[in-house]
């Protein structure tokens, strides 16, 4: 135990003294840190001191600066309200410069909307058709027409002054009666007629502001007009038909079409049809005369052949009838023959010769009822051509004027018409033709019956006897 208590002892001053040494070097320590803690302060409080006086300096600068700033503020508020004044009278004269202007860019779009209208209606406008065009830049409402537009704008009045007053020749395109765009000489007259050569044919033009070309009437003139347009464009006449009311006195003249006219606007499909008509004409006169010698007197021969075979004089019967080639003669003249046969016999007889005559008598008739009906075909295969022709000429240009499609619906027009025309008579004449025939036919049926009849009253007269 008390070994224990003297170790205790030991150890509790050896701590203690190494505690003591210990707290020593700690003091020593603090000492140190402190002398730096207060060196750092000091360089801090100078570092501080020095960084206010710049911000203080800083600040002063800025206050100084604000002030300028709000003098130039003043200054430019001042500068902004002169400059409203000024503004507000140079937004006022503006106006009323922008209204002057209105006005005469105004007056110059009337004069050249006026001027469009002039040249649109213009033959010369067929000749060079963007002329037109020259004018889109002054009635374009978005800008405003300057000099150069207006110098352009008394150009045109004086171009078409100067047109309107002359008279000029030249070779050009326009569109003939059938539709087709040809070129040829075509005669301008002032601005009021247009005509044009072009082979063997002369006549006037007439044209379409809407398309802007030049269109040959579909009649020509007189013989004598004609002539005169040839000699004027050949240089040996002086004067020339002209139409001062603007094509208004030529539309009449599309109005005249003689029978040839139509003919040749109605293109080659025609002359079938006419050759149709000329033929049924010949076939018609042929039977009407044929029909009429066979009809005729036949009641007047009837009544001598009934005398003489009542008085059975039948040489002198054989004698009457003779040798003529009409059918009511054929037929009597083979119920003579037969004079001997038995009555059934005898009408056989009679009525195999007037089937042997039908032939003679309908020669021709199904042929001219087959024209009858071919005619109106032919008028539909040149209604069919035309309007093939008319589709074509929309393809091509489209449906803006309906002068260009005139050719083909012409030829439709022209032939439906002409083949109507030759059926409808021909239809006729066949009608009539038949019911001839069937007349002659009842005649020689009629005459036949009389004949069997005077033959066996003649025979029953002697067997009483």
């Amino acid at each position: 135990m008390k070994k224990v208590l003297f170790t205790l002892l030991i150890s509790i001053c050896f701590i203690s003294s190494v505690h003591a040494e210990d707290m020593r070097k700690a003091a020593v320590e603090a000492r140190k840190e402190l002398a730096l803690s207060l060196e750092r302060d000091r360089e801090s409080r100078q570092a501080i001191a020095r960084d206010r006086a710049a911000i203080t300096r800083t600040i002063e600068g800025i206050d100084a600066e604000n002030r300028q700033l709000k003098e130039r503020i003043e200054i430019i508020n001042q500068r902004i309200t002169d400059l409203s004044a000024q503004n507000k009278e140079m937004v006022n004269q503006a106006a009323q410069d922008q209204t002057e202007l209105d006005e005469l860019s105004g007056a110059v779009r009337v004069a050249a909307g006026n001027l469009k209208a002039i040249l649109t209606a213009s033959i010369y406008t067929a000749a060079d058709p963007g002329r037109i065009d020259r004018l889109a830049p002054i009635l374009d409402t978005s800008r405003f027409s300057g000099i150069d537009d207006m110098a352009a704008l008394s150009t045109l009045f004086l171009e078409e002054s100067t047109f309107t007053g002359g008279i000029e020749l030249k070779t050009m395109p326009f569109v003939s009666d059938t539709g087709e765009t040809v070129q040829g000489e075509v005669l301008i007259l002032g601005g009021f007629t247009a005509a044009y050569r072009l082979g063997e044919t002369t006549g006037f033009l007439n044209y379409s502001p809407e398309s802007k070309r030049l269109y040959a009437l579909s009649a020509l003139p007189s013989r004598h007009i004609r002539k005169n347009i040839n000699q004027y464009m050949g240089g040996m006449s002086d004067s020339v038909a002209i139409d001062i009311s603007r094509g208004g006195a030529l539309r009449q003249i599309t109005h005249k079409q003689s029978f040839t006219d139509q003919v040749k606007r109605g293109g080659i499909l025609v002359w079938p049809i006419l050759a149709l008509g000329l033929f049924a004409a010949f076939i018609g006169i042929e039977r009407t005369i044929f029909l009429g010698r066979v009809h005729a007197n036949t009641d007047k021969v009837m009544g001598e052949v009934n005398e003489l075979a009542a008085k059975g004089l039948w040489d002198d019967c054989d004698a009457m009838v003779g040798h003529k080639k009409i059918p009511v003669y054929n037929v009597l003249r083979a119920g003579l023959a037969a004079r001997s046969e038995g009555r059934e016999t005898l009408e056989s007889i009679l009525q195999e010769s007037i089937l042997k005559e039908l032939p003679r008598l309908e020669r021709f008739l199904p042929a001219l009822n087959i024209m009858g009906a071919i005619a109106p075909l032919i008028g539909l295969l040149g209604t069919v051509t035309g309007m093939i022709s008319t589709f074509h000429v929309i393809t091509l240009y489209g449906t803006g004027d309906p002068r260009m499609m005139s050719g083909g619906i012409s030829t439709a027009l022209v032939t439906t018409m002409m083949g109507l025309g030759v059926a409808i008579p021909i239809m006729l004449l066949y009608t009539f033709l038949c019911r001839r025939v069937e007349h002659v036919i009842g005649d020689m049926e009629e005459k036949a019956v009389a004949l069997t009849n005077t033959i066996y009253r003649e025979d029953k007269c002697r067997w009483v006897c």
